[in-house]
């Protein structure tokens, strides 16, 4: 596959500028539909997993969450493996096409030991298909980031990239977490696990149909974790000389094409913040005798860690939305459980309400891309609408909305409870084995709201870390934000844990005890909000004090 420079936004003609934007249409188009299928796939094996580790490997209840819960962490440190190969190596074609084959040798193994579980034992193939599904399922950084490739030198059309890959992730968490969830339940393992294969299988074939409409691809440019030493190494050798005034003294060299001396990596203008880093640009007498890159660095690979820098207290301000953002998989299940769940003679599980939270996402996508974005492109000049830290920014207030939402219907169920004397929870029914008169879709309004806020935010960060990376970095910094999720799921535990344990000294039941209609789920909910709220307040600092990259033309 050769590597293609970015193709110029000018055109001799109509006819070749409409030519090119169909070309990068269908390369969008490939791309999504492989994306699609891929978490079609992915979220028809791990919506039902704690399930198969019960009926299948014959797992308690705790060994079989937490054989959950560690297969989502792995899953959530992967993709850097993914984004390093894909910057340092392979780059990003190579990269995914490898991992999309993985990908499918671990369904094939994991449908093969599904079907043979009835008659043999298959509990250690199953885990090293599992495994190994977290390691070719680990493309989205890669992926997103090589489909923003393609519309480099169009903002507009780039950011509209992100809203649309966002909701091709959706698309497959419906139908894999409600139609293949069923076909488990209902026909079988091999059959439930064996139609994931053959969605993996279709998402290989999109993406390799897509290859003649792909019209960049990004070089490797070496290992950044390399680049990133040296400059620190070669600043810290050179803690007592003075950094110039003017910047244009400092060392910088680039190719033939204006390029930075990093493969594929336009040249990055200087910034004074972490002005002590820039020692490491600083030309010494030492240098021009005996060079090394270990003592002397470019502007760029300086400016590369900076860029890094940034990024990070960006990132870390995800972590905290990220702890809100998982109650819809504990609290408000607990929530949910006590509700009655009846429509008709059917019954409706709490957790199938999250179903809510990806409608409303699959609507907002087209909302904010479609009426928000031109609504404030008119209203502020910008070819994305609002810039990546401001559309961030809302999605960290409306979370918060999402948690006073929660915390009023809360309110509003114990004074149910109060009123109807129901202090014991058996399976969300009250004392007297009748449910409480307070309907489980209440709960949609908190579901559709926490939605709106994946668009600003999740999105905004997909978009931030692709746009604000150095173009050799862009797929490990896309990977970046995803770990913000992880540690975000692992502060929500932690959260969880320490306020239980806190509110239930004395002999008091807590906030969160066993039976949460003796409890204080309001009171957590509220507290989420505050720390929501604060946590946006810390931002608006960070977004005061942060620089966009810049490149040298």
């Amino acid at each position: 596959m050769g590597v293609e420079r970015v193709e110029s936004n000018g055109a001799q003609d109509g006819r070749t500028s409409s030519k090119r934007d169909r070309r990068v249409f269908w390369a969008a188009v490939f791309i999504l539909v492989s994306n699609c299928f891929q978490y079609t796939a992915y979220f028809g094996v791990s919506t039902n997993l704690v399930n198969y580790f019960k009926d299948r490997l014959h797992e308690g209840s705790k060994t079989a969450a937490n054989g959950v819960t560690n297969w989502q962490g792995t899953s959530s440190i992967t993709p850097l493996v993914a984004a390093f190969v894909a910057d340092a190596f392979l780059g990003r074609y190579w990269t995914i096409a490898l991992f999309l084959v993985v990908s499918v040798a671990a369904y094939a193994l994991l449908t093969a030991t599904a079907a043979a579980a009835a008659l043999v034992h298959a509990e250690a193939p199953f885990y090293a298909g599992l495994y190994l599904l977290s390691l070719g399922g680990a493309l989205q950084p890669v992926l997103s980031s090589f489909g923003a490739d393609q519309f480099v030198g169009d903002e507009g059309e780039q950011s509209s990239f992100f809203n649309w890959f966002y909701l091709s992730i959706n698309v497959g968490a419906l139908v894999g977490g409600t139609v293949l969830v069923w076909v488990q339940s209902s026909v079988g393992w091999g059959v439930g696990y064996g139609i994931p294969a053959a969605f993996s299988v279709l998402a290989v074939a999109a993406f390799f149909a897509g290859t003649a409409a792909y019209r960049r691809h990004q070089p490797p440019g070496g290992s950044p974790l390399t680049r990133v030493a040296q400059v620190v190494v070669a600043a810290v050798r050179k803690c007592g000389v003075e950094v110039p005034d003017d910047a244009a003294a400092l060392h910088e060299c680039e190719d033939a094409d204006g390029m930075s001396a990093i493969q594929g990596s336009r040249r990055l203008a200087h910034t004074d913040q972490f002005r002590f880093l820039d020692k490491a640009a600083v030309e010494t007498a030492g240098d021009k005798a005996r060079p090394s890159p270990w003592r002397l660095c470019t502007v760029t690979q300086v400016e590369e860690l900076k860029c890094v820098l940034r990024l990070l207290p960006v990132w870390a301000s995800g972590i905290i939305f990220s702890a809100a953002y998982t109650q819809m998989s504990t609290t408000f299940i607990l929530q949910g459980d006590t509700l009655d769940p009846r429509v008709g003679t059917f019954s409706v599980p709490a957790a199938v309400l999250s179903v809510f939270d990806t409608i409303s996402v699959m609507l907002w996508v087209p909302v904010y891309d479609r009426v928000l974005v031109p609504l404030a492109r008119r209203a502020t000049g910008r070819d994305r609408g609002l810039t990546q830290l401001a559309r961030m920014g809302v999605g960290l207030v409306v979370l918060a909305v999402a948690m006073v939402a929660a915390g009023a219907l809360e309110a509003a169920r114990r004074r149910v409870i109060a009123r109807h004397g129901y202090y014991e929870s058996h399976t969300g029914a009250g004392g007297d084995g009748e449910y409480l008169p307070l309907s489980i879709f209440w709960q949609v309004p908190q579901y559709v709201v926490v939605g709106a806020s994946e668009v600003f935010t999740f999105i905004g960060q997909m978009e931030f870390f692709y746009d604000q990376a150095p173009d050799a970095m862009r797929s490990l910094c896309s990977g970046l934000s995803v770990t913000s999720f992880a540690l975000g799921n692992y502060a929500s535990s932690a959260l969880l844990a320490v306020v239980a344990r806190v509110t239930a000294r004395d002999g008091r039941e807590g906030w969160i005890p066993d039976d949460i209609n003796r409890g204080h789920l309001d009171d957590f909910f509220w507290l989420l909000a505050m720390l929501c709220i604060g946590n946006f307040g810390v931002y608006l600092l960070i977004a005061r004090w942060y620089k966009y990259k810049k490149t040298v033309d």
